[in-house]
């Protein structure tokens, strides 16, 4: 259970798990069967029953079987006269059947592959008023149990006292939602999981922007703010029906989960302990919340201290970032025993070297730091300069001007300086910030937020940036496109992905740093040498290290190439070589040009001419930043002006693409898109325009009274 949310720990001791299926899982929009969501539930199913679980299954969908076999019996028997005249709704007795039977043919067959057992098991719910009744079906489910059998239950809808199975809500049960709750209690289930066609309980419909998951449901606070969409477009009651289901058996000690019947491995994640979907828990209401607001309230409220912010004077902003700086220094002994601690979890914990060189905050890093935010805060104010001035007409004046963009949304793993770097741009930009580090490095997060936090004055408010805890928040986050105005993800290749398919909010970042250095014919080797060196070794673990180190044909057997690689090696590099370079040099094969190595080792290939390394980078780099070492001018301009990176050097190692380097400041991180920032991004990156304009009285009546100018005037 080491991967078990502290709300659902109690997980680790869960044996009979009820999986109560919805019409809406198994069933497609068009109403025919899904049989890729039957194929993964059963696939989970005989996963977990092998690992030890007793398993029952509450199954609906037999009506909407049925209707499907019988509207198609129909169309075949009606003649084109019958088609003309009003068409009646089928009757759901008759649907439900005719349906059972092709159900329950469905589960015998996928589990039959799967070397699982199942039996059908259909009740009402008049027959749970018989006491014998339920002493019988728990020693039938007790039998099935210890043979491994699956006990697939679903209400008898052919033959139910109920006028209609999707009308009448008397009774014992009223669904299948119900009879899970039901069964549940009756069975002594330790948890119900409830398979719905969303991921969980919302605040309201899931396809609202400002709706948010809940992910453990709490009566008292949740009770009265949710809202409850449309009804299941298949099934009987919907999220509702759930709902009341899961208050049931929770309340008498079953907790229960509602989560994803489509998403892949849920079941299996539940029982793991993994915090995915929402949780009825009879000790909810005991629990600590996991955070005091909302991911929303924590938006809007960085929002709102943002624009007190700007209202502040140029100085006193410069002044937030003095305090900052100095608060850094003054608390650098509690920061470096915070980050000690993070950084021994990380090497208990296995992490690779890179990523723990990532975490750690080296003696100096303090300091230097502090010093950079002191540079930013020298820097000319950036809020509310004016970019362009033009006379539209006669005492009518126009101004472009700079502005903050609104509220940031920074998402990073393991480098804790990157929450500094980031938290003093956002303050010099005027911009709110919402940030979300890496669990490793959780700890130097914290201390450095309440350090950065506590230097903000309150005619501001600490809440400028917040720091957002709980991975499980993201999502929440990636859905106020209303709010956050820009997502600037810094990690790896998948992360970034990720956020870039989830959300509306545009994204700033780079997925990969494969940077290059072309080493032309012209080169000095030493230079070369002491580029490449520091291009590689300088640290390798950042994104703007060399990955690929890319060699004119010519220097194949140069002596200064020699001394190159025996260098790298000698400095720990393992080298591995391109198709060419394999076979030249004799070393392991690279498995692909695509891979950040961002460790000590690197890929090296020859290359025919300067076009042809042109063409390489187009072909495996990330646009990142990418070098020539040449004392050919001419070839050095053909390869600057060719090479589609953010950043492209001539005779300088790719460490100099960063933000302080380039005197920016600091950098929130390093964007290879085309839009907006390209390159290390600072402040500028993080400003937008808005138009200001002058008038007398002026209106456009259809411009017929207005002589327009559209003078460019001197800026003030």
């Amino acid at each position: 259970m080491a991967t078990a949310d502290q709300s659902r720990i109690f997980m680790k001791d869960v044996k009979r798990v009820i999986i109560k299926v919805g019409t809406a899982v198994v069933t497609r929009h068009d109403g025919r069967v899904s049989t890729g969501n039957f194929g993964v539930l059963c696939e989970q199913v005989k996963e977990i029953n092998a690992l030890g679980y007793e398993v029952i299954i509450v199954s609906s969908g037999a009506v909407g079987v049925g209707k499907q076999r019988l509207n198609y019996r129909k169309l075949v028997n009606s003649s084109f006269a019958d088609m003309q005249k009003p068409q009646t709704e089928l009757d759901g007795k008759a649907c439900a059947a005719v349906g059972q039977s092709g159900l329950m043919a469905l589960y015998d067959m996928l589990f039959t592959q799967l070397d699982v057992s199942s039996s059908q098991l259909l009740v009402t719910d008049s027959d749970f008023e018989n006491p014998n009744f339920r002493e019988r079906l728990r020693e039938t489910v007790e039998s099935l149990l210890d043979l491994k059998v699956v006990p697939i239950f679903n209400e008898n809808d052919a033959i139910s006292t109920r006028k209609a199975p999707y009308e009448d809500s008397s009774g014992i049960f009223w669904d299948n939602d119900s009879l899970a709750g039901l069964l549940a209690i009756e069975l002594k289930a330790d948890l119900l999981v409830l398979l719905s066609d969303v991921d969980g309980l919302y605040s309201g419909p899931p396809s609202e922007p400002q709706s948010k998951m809940i992910h453990t449901y709490i009566k008292d606070k949740y009770h009265n703010e949710i809202t409850f969409g449309d009804k299941s477009r298949v099934g009987r009651g919907g999220m509702t029906a759930k709902v009341k289901a899961a208050l049931v058996a929770s309340n008498s000690g079953t907790p229960v989960v509602i989560t994803s019947g489509s998403a892949s491995g849920s079941i299996i994640r539940v029982l793991q302990g993994e915090k995915i979907g929402t949780l009825f828990h009879k000790d909810a209401s005991l629990w600590e919340p996991s955070s005091d607001v909302s991911a929303c309230e924590m938006a809007v409220t960085a929002r709102e201290c943002s624009r007190r912010l700007q209202n502040l004077s140029s100085d006193e902003r410069n002044k937030i970032l003095l305090d900052v700086a100095d608060a850094l220094e003054k608390n650098e002994n509690l920061i470096r025993t915070e980050n000690e601690a993070d950084v021994a979890a990380a090497q208990d914990a296995g992490y690779e070297k890179f990523l723990v060189d990532r975490l750690t905050l080296k003696p100096g890093k303090i300091s230097a730091l502090a010093k950079s935010i002191r540079t930013l805060a020298r820097m000319e104010d950036p809020i509310n300069q004016i970019l362009k001035r033009t006379e539209i007409a006669e005492n009518l004046i126009l101004e472009k001007t700079s502005c903050p963009l609104g509220v940031l949304l920074v998402i990073f793993e393991s480098r804790p300086d990157a929450l500094v770097q980031i938290a003093s741009l956002a303050i010099r930009s005027g911009n709110g910030l919402l940030l979300k580090g890496g669990k490793e490095a959780m700890r130097s997060n914290k201390v450095l937020h309440k350090v950065i936090t506590g230097a903000i004055p309150s005619n501001v408010g600490e809440k400028l940036i917040g720091l957002v805890t709980s991975r499980d928040e993201i999502a929440d986050l990636l859905k106020l496109h209303d709010v956050i105005d820009l997502v600037i993800p810094r990690g790896s290749n998948k992360l970034v992905s990720q956020i870039k398919t989830s959300t509306k909010i545009p994204v700033l970042g780079h997925a990969d740093g494969i940077c290059h250095v072309y080493i032309d014919k012209s080169a000095n080797m030493n230079m070369a040498k002491q580029i490449v060196m520091d291009a590689k070794i300088d640290y390798p673990a950042a994104c703007n290290a060399m990955e690929t180190l890319l060699v004119h044909k010519d220097l194949i057997k140069a002596p200064g190439l020699d001394d190159l690689l025996l260098s790298l090696k000698t400095k720990g590099v393992a080298i591995f070589g391109g198709p060419v370079a394999h076979e030249v040099l004799c070393i392991p094969e690279a498995n692909s040009f695509h891979h950040e190595y961002s460790s000590m080792a690197c890929a090296i290939e020859f290359v025919d001419d300067v076009q042809s390394a042109i063409d390489h980078i187009h072909c495996y780099g990330s646009a990142h930043t990418d070098c020539i070492v040449t004392t050919d001018d001419k070839v050095a301009e053909t390869f600057l002006r060719q090479v589609d990176s953010a950043a492209v050097f001539h005779n300088a190692s790719t460490r100099f693409s960063d933000g302080a380097r380039f005197g920016l400041g600091a950098e929130v991180g390093i964007s290879t898109g085309r839009i907006h920032a390209r390159g290390p991004v600072g402040v500028e990156g993080l400003l937008t325009t808005r138009w200001i304009m002058r008038g007398s009285g002026q209106v456009v009546n259809g411009d017929n009274d207005i002589a327009y100018t559209h003078k460019n005037l001197p800026l003030p």
